[in-house]
């Protein structure tokens, strides 16, 4: 979590000092009709300054789904992110493609730009009332869930085992999901073994209860995965990166063989993809996974690119 921050101001740095944007190139077979953004450091200023409002392509409550994409998708941000930040390659790549896409901000005040913060069971009571709106405004049976993170692990999957989600839910597709929780590169089983952790969970408990839920060993996470990591009814993708900085080591966002569970590293098919926890939300060949994941009826090239970090697809 501390990460994330120190990435967001190498973000910004490179971005205000550079000058640079990013065009990259889009995953194939969507009509345009949102601007797609492939630059994690150009998404997250453009949407960090406009807290509270929907990425492009999102929350268009007259949407109705269609035969050939009939659940519609809600977007679902990981810790001190925001919907706004996080979703300005997925949500217009996905409307674009003809979902009815919804997204929302969970975890802190309304309005503030670094959400995600607040208890997971609370955050899961959020999503659960924001998934009964999209299903009461669009008239679908079920939804699938695309989430960054927090978002796209410990989250949903409160919701799906504790608050009847498996019924409302058809797909949770994970980017870089936090599934079998983080040690931060070893610094929480350091601060564990020292003896020194108790004082600095005391303070996160009072500024980012979901980070310290997230750490591997907390109970919150022995909770949840007691008795099985996924529940009848629902198919699962994760979509990791073996550059993941935050959730270490990168596979624990796997979640365990089954037969409703597929397990995806970008660099098995693209092995020059530098992707981290951070840009794998606007990385073209992981966006293209997410396309795959909602609809494996119809796949996808997957358009594999070098990936700056930072700066998003380089060819």
């Amino acid at each position: 979590m501390m990460r994330l921050t120190r990435a967001r101001a190498l973000a910004v740095a490179a971005l205000t000092a550079a000058g640079l944007m990013t065009a990259g190139a889009q995953p194939a077979a969507a009509t345009p009709s949102h601007p797609v953004e492939y630059s994690f450091a150009a998404g997250f200023v453009k949407g960090f300054a406009s807290p509270g409002t929907a990425p492009p392509g999102a929350n268009d409550w007259s949407c109705r789904p269609g035969a050939a994409h009939p659940n519609p998708v809600v977007l679902v941000h990981g810790t001190l992110e925001n919907m706004n930040d996080y979703w300005r390659g997925a949500a217009p790549l996905l409307a674009n493609a003809g979902y009815c896409v919804y997204a929302f901000d969970y975890g802190a005040p309304a309005g503030s730009p670094v959400q995600g913060t607040g208890p997971i069971a609370d955050s899961a009571r959020d999503l659960s009332d924001f998934v009964d709106r999209v299903l009461a405004a669009t008239g679908a049976p079920e939804a699938d869930l695309v989430g960054h993170s927090q978002g796209g692990g410990l989250l949903p999957r409160y919701y799906l085992k504790n608050l009847g989600g498996a019924t409302k839910v058809g797909r949770l597709v994970g980017i870089a999901p936090n599934n079998q929780g983080t040690t931060l590169s070893g610094i929480t089983e350091l601060g564990r073994t020292l003896h020194i952790l108790e004082p600095a969970n005391a303070l996160l408990d009072t500024t980012c209860a979901a980070c310290v839920e997230q750490e591997t060993g907390s109970r919150f996470l022995a909770e949840l995965n007691e008795g099985g990591m996924t529940v009848p009814g629902v198919e699962y993708t994760v979509i990791a990166t073996r550059h993941d900085e935050v959730v270490t080591p990168y596979a624990n966002a796997f979640l365990p063989s089954g037969p409703h569970v597929t397990n995806i590293t970008v660099q098995d098919r693209c092995a020059l993809d530098a992707t981290d926890h951070l840009e794998i939300g606007y990385d073209p060949v992981a966006l293209t996974h997410v396309l795959n994941a909602l609809d494996p009826a119809h796949p996808r090239e997957i358009p594999c690119r070098v990936v700056l970090p930072l700066l998003g697809p380089l060819l």
